[in-house]
C-alpha cells in the first residue's frame, strides 16, 4: 500500500539566451545572505537528511559572499585608468549591436571566468581562490550597475559595467587573500548554519548546489529571489511514500514516521482490516501535518 504525498519546494529559471542579452544575475540579495544567483540557476529547498549536503564546498560560495562584505573596506579600489579605457571602447562596441538587449551587469561579468582562472591558477586552493573572485566580481558588478537602467545610453551602460568589472580586477588580491584569513572560521559558522536550516521544517534552500545563507528565514529569501529574479517560477514536487509489509509500517522521504500494524498478517478478518486502516490513518495524518507545516 502507498501514500504519496507532495513535499519540497523547486525554483528554476529557464533561459536560453546569451550572456549580454541575458537578464542580469544578480548579487546583493540581503535576504539571501547577499550569494550571487544566476537569473538561469535552479534553487531547490531540501528538509529531511539536507545535513549531509553542507559539506566544505557547498558553502563556499556563501562563505564567499560573507567574507567579501567584510573584506571590502581592507582592499584597495581603485579601478586603472586603461583598464576602464580599453573596456569602455570594446564594451560599447558590442552594445551598439543590441542596444536595448546589451545588459549593463551581465557585460561585467563576462571576463569574471577569465580573470578569475587567471588570478587562481597558482592558488594552492582554486575551487575556494575561485569563489572569492567571483564574488568581489558579483558584489562590484552589481553596485555600478545598479543605477543603469535598461533605457540607457550605451555610453552609460558600459561606464557602469566597465567600473564595476575594473574595480573588482584591481581588487582580486586583496579580497582573495582577505578571504583566505578568514576562510576557516566563516566555513564552521555557515556549516552550522545549514545543518540548523536543515532541522527546520522550512529547510535549507541550495542553488546551483550552493547553500544559500537565508539566516534561518527561507521564506524571505525565497520571495527576495523571485523578486529580483522574475523568470524564477516555484512549482511543488512529490517526495517519499509511507508503505506497509510484514507486521510493521513506515513512511519515508520528506515526512517519516513508524508504527507497528495491529494486525498479523497470518489472521484474517474485519480486526486486520480495522488496524491496517488505523495505521494508514496515522500515516496520511503524517504526511498532512508536514504538508500544512511547509
Amino acid at each position: 500500500m502507498k501514500n504519496l504525498f507532495a513535499s519540497g519546494l523547486l525554483l528554476s529559471g529557464v533561459m536560453g539566451l546569451s550572456l549580454l542579452t541575458a537578464a542580469p544575475a544578480r548579487a546583493g540579495i540581503g535576504a539571501c545572505g547577499n550569494i550571487d544567483v544566476d537569473a538561469h540557476g535552479m534553487c531547490e529547498v531540501k528538509v529531511d537528511g539536507c545535513d549531509i549536503e553542507c559539506t566544505p564546498l557547498k558553502v563556499q560560495a556563501a562563505c564567499a559572499a560573507r567574507l567579501e562584505l567584510s573584506c571590502k573596506g581592507d582592499c584597495p579600489e581603485l579601478p586603472s585608468v586603461s583598464c576602464t579605457g580599453s573596456c569602455q571602447g570594446s564594451c560599447e562596441a558590442d552594445c551598439k549591436l543590441k542596444p536595448a538587449e546589451f545588459d549593463c551587469t551581465a557585460s561585467c561579468k563576462a571576463d569574471a571566468t577569465a580573470k578569475c582562472d587567471a588570478q587562481c591558477a597558482s592558488d594552492a586552493n582554486q575551487a575556494r581562490c575561485s569563489a572569492s573572485c567571483r564574488a568581489t566580481f558579483a558584489a562590484e558588478c552589481d553596485a555600478s550597475c545598479s543605477g543603469t537602467p535598461g533605457s540607457a545610453s550605451c555610453t552609460a551602460k558600459c561606464q557602469g559595467s566597465c567600473k564595476g568589472s575594473c574595480t573588482a580586477d584591481s581588487r582580486l588580491e586583496c579580497q582573495v587573500n582577505c578571504q583566505a584569513d578568514g576562510y576557516a572560521g566563516c566555513q564552521t559558522q555557515v556549516q552550522g548554519g545549514c545543518k540548523g536550516d536543515c532541522s527546520n521544517a522550512r529547510g535549507a534552500l541550495f542553488c546551483d548546489g550552493e547553500y544559500v545563507d537565508a539566516n534561518g528565514k527561507v521564506d524571505e529569501c525565497i520571495a527576495a529571489l523571485k523578486a529580483a529574479l522574475p523568470t524564477i517560477t516555484v512549482d511543488a514536487s512529490a517526495q517519499g511514500e509511507s508503505s506497509c509489509t510484514g507486521s510493521s509500517c513506515q513512511a519515508s522521504g520528506q515526512a517519516q514516521a513508524s508504527a507497528n500494524c495491529a494486525f498479523s498478517p497470518s489472521k484474517g478478518g474485519a480486526a486486520d482490516a480495522l488496524g491496517a486502516l488505523g495505521v494508514l490513518a496515522a500515516l496520511a495524518a503524517v504526511g498532512t501535518r508536514r504538508r500544512k507545516t511547509h
